[in-house]
C-alpha cells in the first residue's frame, strides 16, 4: 500500500514537471504530460500485479500505459487556442457561443434566430457570414475534425424531428464543403428533440432548442 501512494505520489510530479518545461510547446506538452501519467500508472499496474517477475511487468505496464496516456483524448494545442479566438471575433455580437469542452474541444453553439426557421434545415441569410469565418478558420488548421450536431425543439414526433435534426446537420456541412473544407473532415448527427437546453413549454425555450452545435477537435497522435 505505501508503495503505490509513493508512485501515485510519482504522477502527480511527472505531471507538473512536464508542464514547467518552457521549451515544450502547447501540444508537445498536453501529450507528453498524458504519456508520463500513463507510464507511471501503467508502472503501478505492473508492479501490483507482477507476480514473479516485478521488473518485466513494471516495464511492460509503463510502456503501454504511456502509449495509452499519449493516444487518449483530445489535444488542446495553440492552433485550437487560435482558432477559439478567431471563431469568438467572427461571431461576436451574433448569439453564436465559442467555448472549450471538457474533452479538449472547440464548440460553437448556433440558436435558431441565426440558423434555423420551425421545420425548416435551410440555411438562413444570418448563419452565411458565421459559416464563412468558420470555414475559413478550418482551411487554415487542417488538421482538425468537425462534428455538427443538429437538434430540434419537441414540437412534432421523433419521425419528423430526428430526420430534421440530421437534415439541419447535413446542410451545415455541405454549405463549408462549399467553401473549400473537405468532406471527411466532417461528420454529422441528429438528436432529434433529445437533448434540449431549456424548457419546451414556452415559445423562448422551443427556440433555444432549435439549435445546431459544431465541435471541432484535434485528436492526439
Amino acid at each position: 500500500m505505501r508503495k503505490m501512494v509513493i508512485s501515485l505520489a510519482a504522477i502527480a510530479v511527472a505531471a507538473n514537471g512536464l508542464s514547467g518545461c518552457a521549451n515544450m510547446s502547447e501540444t508537445q506538452r498536453d501529450t507528453g504530460t498524458g504519456a508520463a501519467i500513463g507510464a507511471v500508472a501503467g508502472a503501478v499496474i505492473g508492479r501490483a500485479t507482477a507476480g514473479g517477475n516485478k521488473g518485466r511487468s513494471t516495464a511492460t505496464g509503463a510502456a503501454i500505459g504511456a502509449a495509452a496516456g499519449a493516444a487518449g483524448g483530445y489535444l488542446w494545442s495553440q492552433r485550437m487556442q487560435q482558432q477559439k479566438a478567431s471563431m469568438e471575433q467572427a461571431t461576436q455580437g451574433t448569439g453564436v457561443a465559442v467555448s472549450q469542452t471538457a474533452d479538449n474541444r472547440l464548440k460553437l453553439d448556433i440558436p435558431s434566430d441565426i440558423s434555423f426557421d420551425v421545420g425548416r434545415y435551410d440555411i438562413k441569410p444570418n448563419m452565411s457570414p458565421v459559416l464563412d469565418g468558420f470555414a475559413t478558420s478550418l482551411n487554415q488548421h487542417a488538421v482538425t475534425t468537425v462534428t455538427i450536431v443538429g437538434h430540434t425543439d419537441s414540437t412534432g414526433s421523433d419521425a419528423i424531428n430526428d430526420p430534421l435534426s440530421v437534415n439541419r446537420a447535413a446542410a451545415t456541412r455541405d454549405y463549408l464543403v462549399a467553401r473549400g473544407v473537405a468532406s471527411n473532415r466532417l461528420a454529422i448527427d441528429g438528436r432529434g428533440a433529445r437533448e434540449p437546453v431549456a424548457d419546451n413549454a414556452s415559445a423562448a425555450g422551443r427556440a433555444m432548442n432549435r439549435r445546431v452545435e459544431i465541435f471541432v477537435a484535434e485528436p492526439a497522435r
